[in-house]
């Protein structure tokens, strides 16, 4: 009870009414009236909760201290029995006015009572201790996204006092602290960095300290989530090539639903991130895999044409096959009836007539002699395909999959080297 006394008798003396003034600064560190006061900063990260990429936000719970002196707190500890004061109620001392400059909301924590002292300790050191939630805006850059990495930082300066009269610095040693085993869905927190970040206005200057958060973002969840269906989409696509010509529905049905499946995939992956102006490594990959898709599609309707045109062709030979099969019938009944009783004069004309002893092999002869020598080991194999339409599909099964892959080879080593190229 003594001790309890001796407490209360000591807070009495020294912030008894006329005795301390909150709304006067302390003098400087030398206890010089009028030098900066000198304030120095540590905190403690919780825990981060969320990072959202849409709003390019982050969330935060933190422990945040503040110490500096006091000459006129200094009171006698009795020998060591008084180690330091407590108080919850901040009003009652000086408080330095710092605020967060890229804070976009937050909160005190009162549960079960507020989270909040002050100690204030023999030789006028003040220490003042709180716990908040913080949500904090973030600037990113997403032309990497999903291979980036993204620093947001935690701004702290001074709103009123500039530094003439108060001074921000970090606490020497370990100014931030990081709770064990934090864990983030969709990112890793790989280091960070304090330094300070002083602004001029027009009403002086302002002290103001930063640390700067630099995340990794887990590429895990986006190479499940995304890039294996969008290869996945992509290969099925490709099976329309192996498809009859004649399955007409079968090939359109397939063409189409993986069609609108992948624009199904691009537009959910967009309506997650904000409206950029500039191009990002998910939109370079999904607008690839949309065209791949839609190229699958564009090659079934060039081959049903190049189909309809093969069709009428041997529509075509067959006709003129018939015709002059016909005609060499009319010719050589014309022939046995002038060698019954016709005179050799009346068959001259006959057979000399332009065109009338040509026969069908014959025509088929000119046609190939006509045609240049085909040497190469491509054409020779592609002849064995006596259509245009089957050429056309197994040169797609072939040309799709070689330039998809020449495009991951040129994506993925450009946009890890990017990677690896910031990170240095």
């Amino acid at each position: 009870v003594n001790f309890r006394e001796k407490e209360k008798q000591v807070l009495d003396q020294i912030l008894g009414p006329g005795r301390y003034d909150a709304r006067i600064r302390p003098s400087g560190i030398n206890g010089t009236a009028g030098e900066a006061t000198l304030v120095s900063v540590n905190i403690y990260l919780r825990s981060i909760s969320k990072i959202d990429d849409y709003k390019m936000e982050y969330s935060v719970q933190l422990t945040f201290r503040e110490q500096w002196i006091d000459e006129r707190l200094k009171f006698n500890d009795f020998g060591g029995k008084i180690k330091y004061l407590t108080l919850t109620d901040a009003a009652r001392v000086w408080m330095p006015d710092l605020f967060f400059a890229n804070e976009k909301e937050g909160h005190f924590h009162n549960i079960i009572m507020p989270n909040v002292y002050i100690r204030i300790h023999p030789q006028g050191s003040v220490l003042y201790s709180i716990r908040i939630s913080l949500t904090l805006a973030c600037p990113m850059n997403l032309k990497l996204y999903p291979l980036d990495r993204q620093v947001c930082s935690l701004r702290m300066a001074s709103y009123g006092w500039t530094t003439d009269d108060l001074e921000f610095v970090w606490k020497d040693g370990d100014p931030v602290q990081v709770v064990k085993n934090l864990h983030l869905p969709r990112f890793t927190l790989e280091k960070f960095l304090t330094d300070s970040c002083n602004s001029k206005t027009n009403t002086g200057e302002y002290s103001c300290l930063k640390v700067d958060l630099l995340f990794k973002r887990e590429f895990s969840y986006y190479l499940i989530q995304i890039y294996i269906p969008c290869c996945m989409l992509v290969i099925v696509s490709w099976v329309s090539f192996w498809l009859d010509q004649n399955a007409i529905p079968a090939r359109v049905s397939l063409g189409v639903t993986t069609l609108l499946t992948m624009a199904t995939q691009t537009s959910g992956i967009n309506a997650s991130l904000p409206p950029v102006s500039y191009t990002k490594a998910i939109d370079v990959w999904t607008g690839v895999c949309l065209t791949f898709v839609f190229g699958a599609l564009l090659e079934f309707a060039l081959v049903n044409y190049a189909s309809r045109s093969d069709m009428h062709r041997e529509n075509m030979k067959k006709q003129r096959r018939q015709y002059e099969l016909e005609h060499a019938a009319s010719l050589e009944a014309a022939a046995d009836l002038l060698e019954d009783g016709a005179t050799t004069f009346a068959m001259k004309p006959l057979v000399r007539r332009p065109g009338d002893a040509l026969t069908l092999e014959k025509v088929r002869q000119c046609e190939i002699h006509m045609q240049p020598q085909r040497d190469n080991c491509c054409r020779t194999w592609l002849a064995k395909f006596p259509t245009r339409s089957k050429r056309i599909d197994v040169i797609s099964r072939i040309t799709f999959p070689l330039v998809f892959a020449l495009f991951n080879l040129v994506y993925w080593s450009t946009y890890l080297f990017r990677e690896e190229a910031e990170e240095n």
